[in-house]
């Protein structure tokens, strides 16, 4: 009987030296489009909520982290942390929300020395449509 081993190992080798060597596809070269709103996927129910994250003068933030703590379930007994950064816009989206918390969704966005806040009540408003004004962190 004759081994497959060492037939094996030469391919393998050979295909291996084909990935280090071949060209990146242009797909791989290619930069995220900073015009699409990230999407952060909770999977815990059929709520969402739109951000749009600005300035005093309204002007978009860009990356601005925006953070969400949830407990939900049976006896609010699970928590789920969230957190996603914001496009060129100012824009940001969480799906898979709960539409029962116990005490609603409460979501902070900071970018540098600047914070600001956003609550939702998803009882109320499945759906929601906010809007994060950031100001520089008081002292």
């Amino acid at each position: 009987m004759h081994s497959k081993a060492p037939l094996f190992a030469l391919i393998s080798s050979f295909v291996l030296i084909l990935m280090t060597f071949a060209p990146a596809s242009p797909a791989q070269n290619s930069a995220p489009n900073p015009y699409q709103v990230p999407v952060m996927n909770g999977g815990i129910g059929d709520c969402s909520a739109d951000f749009t994250v600005t300035d005093n003068a309204g002007a978009p933030i860009y990356d601005a982290k925006v953070r969400v703590h949830i407990v939900y379930g049976f006896m609010y007994a699970r928590k789920l942390d969230l957190e996603q950064g914001t496009n060129i816009d100012g824009k940001a989206r969480f799906t898979g929300l709960p539409s029962r918390t116990k005490k609603g969704l409460f979501f902070q966005a900071t970018q540098g020395d600047r914070e600001g806040s956003a609550f939702v009540d998803p009882d109320k408003t499945c759906k929601a449509d906010l809007k994060i004004v950031l100001e520089k962190k008081s002292q």
